[in-house]
């Protein structure tokens, strides 16, 4: 075991890397908790005609097992210390954008997902990945991922009445004497507190305390014993499986910008959080990334298990950056996260107590944490601000990353031709300006 994993080489131990297996899983496993909240679409009481819910229980055994899957994959195959889970942000688009905006069957979105899990297992083994993510420029690559972390926040913010709808100015400040807004924000604050003071699964250890201060002033219903809060594992049987039978329902225009917006986003949260993970943890050889393509192939891979089961885009996590922090240097560590990943199955019950004042603290923070890309944006050249600047603020004033991402990426050729540098200016940039002119165009009808 040692030496597959190089722990000499590396430096590490089996203490270090069973401690920075934990603190990644403690750092990431308010998704298992959020994102079934988010799928089944718990915080929105009345869903528009022919919109239907997921099975909250079923999605969080698919959370789980695609987690473990994943995560064990990375750790096994490119042996690095990197855990993956339905990623944040993606699972909103699934849920607010193409099940309740768009009214897309949610068994036709998982198989979405499944598309393009496949096209990007087929882009990694072919090299092609790494072309097409140059194609694209790191500005907008920046600015989708900051908008995203804006897009979330701000659905956390309306979930729970910090900020409502009003007839005079759009949005307003929600009624802050509303008991369970009340408990939102002292959600927001432990949070904040607990990660300014450095606490590592700030976002998990705020949810918990959110929900324990629900339960002191009745607003949460406690557990009544045991039976509450272990049991046996849901079944699976809701989700599993669905993605197969509406496959032939993703030939359409309005599902081709869905599986882009998946490909697209996965492609560069992936990339980004190897190379965050890899570079604090002095893995980077010469610039480079070693196993490379073994890591992408192990993600790709989650995505595409995961939509069997039954959840939204599987990916990598940049929480690993706490396991890193606390010693991990090898997928001995993700070995580990993935067991963890197993024995959470057993804790479904708890479901019943994560209400939307406790998950929208870990979306508000979550997008805070993601919106910090926004400093590496260069906005002091216009032609780079404009498009920068759409995406971000077209995601949360349209309820949809799509949108944003198409918007941006149709000024982006616009403004960088009227500046004179068309050099600059990928071909497969012009293909995307096409594609998203052409989903406005038809999308409405």
């Amino acid at each position: 075991m040692k030496n597959y994993f190089r722990f000499e080489e590396l430096g590490t131990n089996y203490r270090r890397e069973i401690m920075g297996g934990i603190t990644t899983f403690l750092a990431m496993a308010y998704i298992l908790f959020v994102n079934p909240s988010v799928l089944a679409l718990l915080d929105v009481e009345e869903l528009p005609q022919g919109v239907t819910r997921m099975d909250p229980d079923a999605v969080f055994v698919a959370t789980a097992l695609a987690g473990a899957i994943g995560t064990l994959v990375m750790g096994l195959v490119a042996r690095y210390p990197i855990a993956l889970a339905p990623g944040m942000g993606l699972n909103a688009f699934f849920a607010y954008t193409v099940i309740l905006q768009w009214g897309i069957p949610w068994e036709t979105a998982l198989a979405g997902v499944l598309a393009s899990g496949l096209i990007f297992m087929v882009l990694t083994l072919t090299g092609v990945r790494e072309k097409v993510i140059n194609a694209i420029p790191n500005n907008l690559k920046l600015a989708v991922g900051a908008g995203i972390g804006v897009y979330i926040a701000f659905i956390g913010l309306t979930n729970v009445g910090i900020i409502e709808a009003d007839k005079d100015t759009y949005l307003t400040l929600g009624n802050l004497e509303d008991p369970n807004t009340l408990l939102a924000v002292f959600g927001v604050v432990a949070t904040v507190i607990l990660l300014t003071l450095g606490f590592k699964g700030g976002v998990f250890y705020g949810m918990i305390i959110t929900a324990v201060a629900g339960m002191l002033v009745g607003l949460i219903d406690p557990p009544s014993g045991m039976n509450d809060v272990v049991s046996s594992v849901p079944s699976l049987e809701p989700t599993f499986g669905a993605a197969f039978g509406n496959f032939g329902e993703i030939f359409t225009l309005q599902m081709l910008v869905v599986i882009m917006t998946f490909l697209f986003v996965d492609f560069f949260d992936t990339g980004g959080t190897l190379v965050a993970v890899a570079t604090q943890g002095g893995m980077m050889k010469e610039g480079k990334l070693p196993r490379a393509n073994r890591a992408l192939f192990s993600d790709s891979t989650a995505t595409v298990a995961g939509s069997i089961l039954g959840t939204s885009t599987t990916t990598s996590f940049i929480e690993s950056t706490t396991g890193v922090s606390a010693g991990a240097r090898t997928g001995f560590a993700s070995v580990v996260t993935a067991i963890l990943f197993l024995l959470a199955l057993f804790f479904s019950p708890l479901l019943g107590i994560v209400t939307s004042e406790v998950t929208a603290p870990a979306l508000i923070i979550v997008g805070i944490l993601m919106a910090a890309n926004l400093r590496h944006i260069e906005w002091d050249q216009f032609e780079i601000a404009v498009p920068a600047f759409l995406t971000l603020i077209a995601m949360p004033l349209t309820y949809s990353i799509a949108t944003g991402i198409a918007i941006g990426f149709i000024f982006y050729p616009i403004t960088m031709l009227v500046k004179g540098r068309a050099k600059e200016i990928h071909p497969v940039m012009y293909v995307l300006f096409v594609i998203f002119l052409l989903y406005f165009i038809f999308l409405p009808e």
